[in-house]
């Protein structure tokens, strides 16, 4: 089916995937094994990973878990930051017939016990520091089998190597890889349709969900965007291995796929940054290499922009920088563009869609405020807010609810039923729960998420419309604008700021507003903080803010 947005595409793109190839991720994996055996994979620390290591590695650890009390299906938890043990860890358990569940390192303990009882799982492999937290909570879990990995595994370690059990009950990341070399491997019989990944949400709107990746709907999204970015790569050629920036935290979707899967499907060299807040060292584990493709969110694209060093780094061959999990600022990217020579290519997608589904060409020379348009084998519509219309399209320019189609779509929610109705409509659109206007060429621009909506005096106020005008004010670092209760409107919308100036003042950023705000939409009110509480992967937490 022909939709607006495909005249649009560039020539030769397709419009459709095509699924002749690998039909599972363990098969994608496998054939970049082979077929990249001596390109670096994973760089950690100045220590590279080849394909081939990771193959060898990856598969002695599935023999050992394969030993252990699991069963084909079981969830296994990857309680792991960007170190080289996550790519093996997650080879391992997919190759061994399991299901991966990616858990936030910095979990506290109520949030690790609701993911590991809502996935089920019956193993974990996690970073000795985090132990501690588990210890609290896994007696309240299945997790019978605890595989304990340390930041300086895999880094150079004599071969036969054999290191003792780090914890009582637990054993060694790098012993068990050890042991698993005098174990048979037996390569599960996987299907497309068997579950891959649980995915959780980021619980930014209710309780945290797993939404269930299976092996095709990670492949499909691989595949469009191996397609989609091949106009950007060709921006300028390459002397060097085709090298990825992964600062983004592996056990989130975007650097999983983004990152992880879609580097590995390109034979790409993935540089790990395990702590990308430090960007001093981020900088310093950069300045080596030629940089090609630059994942990142709004906060660190930033953060980087303001760093004295940054500017040191080689963006000679730099063809790629994506941006998604919030809205990038115009004033960000138009730094972004003058400093690298490289403009952010803008993306949106979620957990529930593996990632990815609406991205701006990859071949624009410059930012356009926008998401882009529906990537191949995607099909979008905007759905009407309004209770009397629910459900319906509103016609191209007018707000509605972005519902996403195609084999990048979740099965549903991990054995949620009743939440998988809610989230996917009878003839398969997701619906996202965030609001977009559509042009008629297909080109998509975000308001805001639904929840995030103010209303005052019946108008519909969209925060990131105000944070965008203020961010634009030179004594303002980072800004997020909330709802908060309003006796007169209902509710009224207020500002919390991280001072670039430390001199601004509350009078000043209000007045700014009035200039370029219309009256329903002007804050009423200004708060000063030193930080603004953010998720893992860098969006802002307005819900947290509202209680300030």
């Amino acid at each position: 089916m022909q939709h607006p947005w495909h005249a649009h595409y560039p020539a030769g793109m397709p419009t459709t995937l095509d699924t002749s190839g690998p039909q599972t991720v363990v098969a994608l994996l496998e054939h970049s094994f082979v077929s990249y055996r001596d390109s670096d994979a994973y760089v950690f620390m100045g220590h590279a990973l080849r394909y081939g290591d990771v193959d060898a590695l990856s598969k002695a650890l599935a023999a050992w878990l394969q030993v252990q009390a699991l069963e084909q299906g079981d969830c296994v938890a990857i309680m792991l930051p960007n170190l080289l043990s996550f790519p093996v860890a997650m080879a391992a358990v997919l190759r061994a017939g399991f299901v991966a569940v990616n858990i936030n390192p910095l979990y506290t303990p109520r949030e690790l016990l609701h993911q590991l009882q809502d996935s089920g799982a019956k193993a974990i492999v996690i970073l000795d520091r985090f132990v501690p937290t588990l210890d609290a909570i896994v007696a309240h879990t299945d997790v019978a089998t605890v595989l304990v990995a340390t930041g300086t595994d895999l880094l150079g370690l004599p071969a036969g190597a054999v290191l003792p059990a780090l914890t009582e009950g637990g054993s060694s990341f790098v012993d068990a890889i050890y042991q698993g070399r005098s174990l048979p491997y037996r390569a599960p019989l996987l299907q497309p349709s068997d579950p891959a990944v649980l995915q959780y949400t980021g619980g930014t709107t209710g309780v945290s969900k797993g939404a269930t990746l299976l092996h095709s709907t990670l492949l499909a999204n691989v595949l469009a965007s191996e397609a989609w970015m091949q106009p950007g790569l060709q921006r300028k050629a390459r002397s060097t291995q085709f090298t990825i920036v992964c600062a983004l935290p592996l056990y989130h979707v975007f650097a999983f796929v983004a990152c992880s899967l879609l580097g590995m499907r390109a034979g790409a060299r993935n540089i790990l940054i395990p702590n990308p807040r430090d960007q001093t060292a981020m900088i310093a584990l950069l300045k080596p290499y030629k940089l090609h493709m630059f994942p990142a969110v709004n906060t660190l694209f930033g953060a980087l922009l303001q760093h004295p060093d940054f500017v040191q780094l080689d963006f000679s061959e730099l063809c790629i920088s994506n941006g998604g999990g919030s809205p990038v600022q115009a004033a960000v990217a138009s730094r972004w563009l003058a400093v690298t020579g490289c403009p952010i290519t803008e993306g949106y997608g979620l957990s529930e869609t593996a990632a990815a589904v609406v991205c701006n060409r990859t071949d624009l020379e410059a930012f356009t405020g926008d998401i882009g348009m529906p990537m191949p084998g995607v099909h979008i519509r905007m759905l009407d807010l309004n209770l009397e219309n629910l459900g319906q399209d509103v016609p191209p320019g007018q707000p509605g609810e972005i519902a996403i189609h195609g084999p990048q779509v979740m099965a549903g929610y991990w054995k949620r039923p009743e939440e998988t109705a809610a989230a996917i409509t009878a003839d398969g659109y997701f619906l996202s729960g965030d609001i977009g206007v559509m042009d008629a060429q297909g080109r998509i621009r975000i308001i805001d998420r639904k929840k995030d909506m103010v209303l005052v005096s019946g108008f519909n106020v969209y925060p990131n419309e105000i944070e965008a005008v203020l961010a634009q004010h030179p004594g303002v670092l980072e800004c997020a604008a909330v709802g908060v209760p309003d006796a007169a409107t209902g509710e009224a919308v207020k500002l919390v700021v991280v001072k670039k100036d430390p001199a601004v003042t509350e009078a000043e950023l209000l007045a700014f507003c009035a200039q370029q705000l219309a009256g329903y939409k002007r804050p009423r009110s200004v708060q000063f903080i030193d930080v603004l509480p953010k998720s893992a992967l860098g969006k802002v937490l307005r819900r947290e803010l509202r209680a300030v």
